[in-house]
């Protein structure tokens, strides 16, 4: 396994609750239609500060997950209705590429560190690097505590009866965060082996979440033990005083790489370029962790903040983004996913 530091370098419908429009000031203002895959405070956060400098681009935003969006995009393809693609786990922005669905951006990256520039090399220029998390595990003190049960380190943990009903995790069909899981699985252990392990993981678990952020919402509340995620996200919980600990697996983890992508056919395609150069800066990118996003921004001179996770520490696998954001593949799992290991009550 390497260290994070010496890995390769590697429709618009929705609910009004989650829909976000940045007023305009002029009367012939542009637009921009933009699907959001981050957390929702983050969403908003950005679509203010892109509204502050640009007060002639009207900005509709939706949040949905990868999964979600990459369906959409794939329906729409040759008439799309999204203009921009912005945040959540680069494999499905990956395959979006691959299949045609997103387009060069053309943005200068020199100022990114090598997993960012490594996502645009790989795409062709369809997609860029905006930040990376690790894969870990967190769980509720309290209520391990209360059922007298050791707490995880490792993967292999989550396989015993201990955890049976205390495990949460969201399902790869819908969310990146799951599938950078089963991605990660397969990487560590080979395909069959991580679908027996993740077969042995599901017996515990009592719910699949659209979601990759929900189960360690979940399990901060108290509504489960354990969860899976992304630890930036858990990061954020512990801060706000909930009993989470987190772990870095043993056997080591994997990371996303969280991208930005241009559709193709946008409408809007010079508002889409300006988004997407927008959220590359290093000045924009180091204000995360105001609304209690942690992940590791892409910018080689944006600020990281102390609570964001170490990844030089954690013990990272050397992610395979070209094969894992493959289309074939994702299809291929996610179709052994769901037959040997599988979601009894999909949402």
């Amino acid at each position: 396994m390497k260290k994070f530091g010496i890995v390769p370098l590697l429709a618009l419908v929705a609910s009004t609750s989650s829909f976000t429009i940045a007023a305009s000031t002029t009367a012939n203002a542009d637009e921009l239609n933009l699907v959001c895959s981050a957390e929702q405070d983050w969403c908003d956060l950005m679509v203010a500060a892109f509204g502050a400098e640009h007060d002639d681009i009207d900005v509709l935003m939706v949040r949905k997950s990868t999964g979600e969006t990459l369906a959409q995009i794939r329906a729409e393809a040759g008439n799309p209705k999204i203009d921009v693609w912005w945040g959540g786990t680069g494999d499905p922005h990956l395959i979006a590429a691959e299949e045609g669905l997103s387009q060069p951006s053309g943005v200068d990256t020199s100022e990114l560190l090598g997993w960012a520039q490594n996502m645009s090399q790989i795409s062709e220029g369809k997609t860029v690097g905006i930040y990376a998390g690790a894969l870990g595990i967190a769980y509720n003190a309290d209520i391990l505590k209360k059922l007298n049960v050791e707490p995880p380190q490792c993967w292999a943990d989550l396989e015993d009866p201990r955890f049976f009903g205390e495990i949460q995790v969201a399902n790869p069909n819908s969310s990146g965060t799951a599938y950078t899981e089963l991605a990660t699985f397969v990487q560590l252990f080979g395909e069959d082996q991580a679908m027996v392990k993740l077969a042995a993981i599901g017996k515990n678990v009592n719910s699949y979440t659209k979601s990759g952020s929900a189960p360690s919402k979940a399990a901060a509340r108290g509504e489960t033990g354990v969860s899976i995620g992304f630890m930036h996200d858990m990061v954020n919980l512990a801060a706000q005083g909930f009993p989470l600990k987190i772990v870095a697996p043993c056997e080591g983890t994997g990371y996303e790489v969280g991208a930005v992508s241009i559709i193709n056919g946008a409408k809007n395609e010079d508002a889409a370029k300006k988004w997407v150069e927008f959220s590359l800066r290093a000045d924009i990118q180091s204000r995360g962790p105001e609304v209690g996003s942690f992940q590791v921004p892409s910018n080689s001179n944006a600020k990281v903040a102390p609570e964001s996770p170490d990844l030089a520490s954690i013990k990272l696998i050397d992610y395979d983004f070209a094969t894992y954001g493959s289309s074939e593949t994702r299809k291929r799992l996610l179709a052994r996913w769901d037959k040997e290991v599988g979601d009894p009550n999909p949402q």
